[in-house]
């Protein structure tokens, strides 16, 4: 089974506006702590992709999870979590349970941290942050290498009950020392 990274561009924006409703399974690990957005939002937000993908020709912050040349499974994304310091957050979904545990997350992540150390050479780290109730994303990112860095107690509320807020991080020479000793497996 091949696994790659597809641009999300006007051809394929449709499908990745399907995903944003919060019907689909992942929603309810994506920050549930977050209010979901209405049609009206999801609709705005599709008008700044569609400007973004006219300047740029594709979303450069965010892909398509694909296998097999065409069924797509995810999505990863960054953002800046301070450019000022050269930090970038990266996240990542897999959108219906049948994909989960699966491998797929670990392949696209590798692929994605790559690309991301690749496209931006003054990147210095990578961080990732999740909720505790969010354990497949968790063991994930302690799979692929990264440290735990903080723990914010009790700093998300899911249907009632408190969780921890966790971020992980990885620094460019640590993911470079883990690729040369061939901690990471290839992706494909």
């Amino acid at each position: 089974m091949q696994l790659e990274l597809v641009q999300i561009t006007n051809t394929n924006i449709e499908q990745y506006m399907y995903w944003q409703s919060e019907k689909h399974d992942y929603q309810a690990f994506n920050g549930p702590y977050f209010d979901k957005e209405n049609e009206e939002q999801i609709r705005s937000k599709k008008q700044a992709f569609l400007d973004e993908i006219r300047k740029d020709g594709q979303l450069l912050h965010k892909r398509f999870i694909c296998i097999d040349h065409s069924e797509i499974v995810g999505q990863v994304s960054y953002y800046w979590r301070s450019i000022e310091t050269d930090w970038l957050e990266i996240g990542i979904a897999i959108y219906e349970k049948q994909h989960w545990s699966k491998g797929f997350g670990r392949k696209a992540l590798t692929l994605w941290i790559n690309h991301v150390f690749d496209q931006f050479p003054q990147i210095v780290r990578i961080g990732l942050s999740t909720w505790s109730g969010n354990h497949g994303m968790i063991k994930l990112a302690e799979k692929l290498g990264l440290y735990q860095e903080a723990c914010y107690k009790k700093a998300r509320i899911v249907k009632g009950k408190y969780y921890d807020s966790v971020s992980y991080g990885i620094l460019r020479e640590e993911w470079t020392k883990l690729k040369n000793e061939g901690s990471l497996h290839s992706p494909h």
